[in-house]
């Protein structure tokens, strides 16, 4: 695909602020037109607002197709096509007595041809992935998608972290034998996946960006990247964690946001990485508050075996995605004291309403209740408490005695533990905001991560009425 040079861009601005500000002008009338037979006042308003995008839409195919004529080579033959089939439907649109509800299937069907346009003309697709095992596998799936939608460029690249394996750079690897071997063994990635290790340059010329890292190292990738970030660009982050201090709570799409200025969606569900790379059934729940980037998300996303439903609850699906990590360093710790599925069921039960509790203390209603019967909740923290490395080592950890941090090293092969830096985070702001009290299990792993207490202090304290808890943003606890 030929990429529009930013030369070439900087010629055609002109024409397509004129042209978008004639086609504004001329949509806007044919707009109140058409709008009015929804009564006059009514009518006016929605005659304004579709008349705004019917301005938007008309300037920006006509500027395109000059673009075509005055720079040869410059959009695809795809492409035009495309442009040409939006003018076709705007010069179908009649300029009075249409119905207002026809006229919004028009104007959804532009949108819609406009997105794949947009795509062709000139952007890739390009996911921001670190090289573990979660990251290896979004590679994998989007890879496979790319090929099938023509709205895309079929290269996905990834960021590496340059490693030496086996006498090899990990980079090397993955491009030659295209397999991440170190991270994801025995799961071929497709040959459209190419691995750089330079994140400004994975990032360059990127429309949609894919964010899988751990939570504590976001900031120092972000300072990387962030001059190489188109302005139209969008994300995504897969990172299971936020950051929680006595201040309040602070997601890892706000960070992204605040750093890169773009507007960033989060994805978290029940998705143990090496299942979902032998194509076992499972489910994940993306948050997008723009509708129409949530249909793009998806496709990225979707396969018969990694089924993606779309909820607009942004923040709730990364609160969930972090604090079933503290639920899951609990079951670990009842797994490596023997205490069977019963006493497990316990934890997980008083863990899932713990989490409840704190995102209606943290945040009021903006955490809606209905996210966390998503697969990013319920699914998730049952799934992280039976199968996930944050219960397997928190098993070790009562098993061996060793410090989480030592486990890390001998047992995930490079790769972090988000739970037990959570928990200490999440104490730190019930601290602050003297609640402890509320939160017995989460204060209890906590001081048996760092403060030496045995494990089978988990149980202290856990006979906690939650019938009282509401929806107020700091509940009568």
């Amino acid at each position: 695909m030929q990429t529009m040079s930013d030369d070439i861009f900087s010629k055609i601005v002109d024409i397509e602020s004129e042209y978008k500000d004639r086609g504004y002008a001329q949509g806007k009338e044919a707009g109140k037109d058409a709008g009015a037979v929804e009564g006059r006042e009514l009518g006016l308003e929605h005659g304004f607002d579709i008349g705004k995008d019917l301005g938007f839409y008309q300037g920006w195919v006509q500027t395109w197709l000059d673009a075509a004529t005055t720079q040869p080579g410059l959009v695809p033959d795809r492409a035009q096509k495309k442009l040409l089939a939006i003018k076709a439907i705007i010069d179908s649109v009649p300029a009075t007595n249409i119905e207002g509800a026809h006229f919004d299937d028009r104007l959804k069907e532009i949108r819609q041809k406009f997105k794949v346009a947009s795509a062709m003309l000139g952007v890739n697709i390009s996911a921001e992935l670190p090289t573990n095992s979660l990251g290896s596998t979004a590679a994998r799936i989007i890879a496979e998608n790319v090929t099938k939608l023509p709205d895309f460029d079929d290269t996905v690249n990834i960021w590496v972290y340059e490693e030496i394996v086996e006498g090899k750079k990990l980079t090397e690897i993955i491009n030659t034998q295209h397999e991440n071997v170190k991270y994801l063994p025995g799961h071929k990635l497709p040959n459209n996946v190419v691995a750089i290790p330079d994140a400004a340059e994975v990032v360059k010329d990127a429309t949609h960006i894919v964010v899988v890292i751990p939570h504590q190292f976001i900031e120092h990738l972000l300072d990387r990247i962030h001059g190489s970030i188109r302005s139209d660009a969008r994300a995504i982050s897969l990172i299971k964690g936020i950051g929680i201090s006595s201040q309040g709570m602070t997601t890892m799409t706000q960070i992204i946001h605040r750093t890169l200025a773009i507007p960033v969606s989060s994805l978290s569900g029940a998705n143990i990485a090496n299942e979902i790379a032998e194509e076992k059934y499972c489910e994940t729940t993306i948050g997008c508050t723009d509708p129409d980037e949530a249909i793009v998300w998806r496709s990225l996303f979707n396969t018969p075996y990694f089924r993606v439903n779309c909820v607009s609850d942004v923040i709730g699906v990364e609160f969930c995605g972090a604090l079933k990590n503290v639920v899951a360093v609990g079951a670990g710790f009842i797994d490596g004291l023997g205490l069977g599925n019963n006493t497990k069921a316990a934890i997980i039960r008083i863990g899932f309403l713990e989490m409840r509790r704190l995102a209606m203390h943290i945040s009021g209603a903006q955490i809606q209740e209905s996210t966390f019967m998503e697969s990013c909740g319920i699914a998730d923290v049952i799934t992280t408490c039976y199968g996930g490395r944050n219960r397997r080592l928190a098993e070790e950890f009562v098993k061996t005695g060793k410090p989480m941090s030592q486990l890390e090293k001998e047992l995930l092969n490079g790769q972090k533990l988000q739970g037990y830096l959570t928990a200490d985070e999440v104490h730190s702001y019930i601290d602050s905001c003297g609640v402890t009290d509320h939160f017995p299990l989460f204060t209890n792993i906590y001081k048996i991560c760092y403060e030496g207490k045995t494990p089978n202090s988990i149980f202290d304290g856990l006979n906690v009425d939650f019938s009282n808890d509401t929806r107020a943003p700091s509940p009568a606890l």
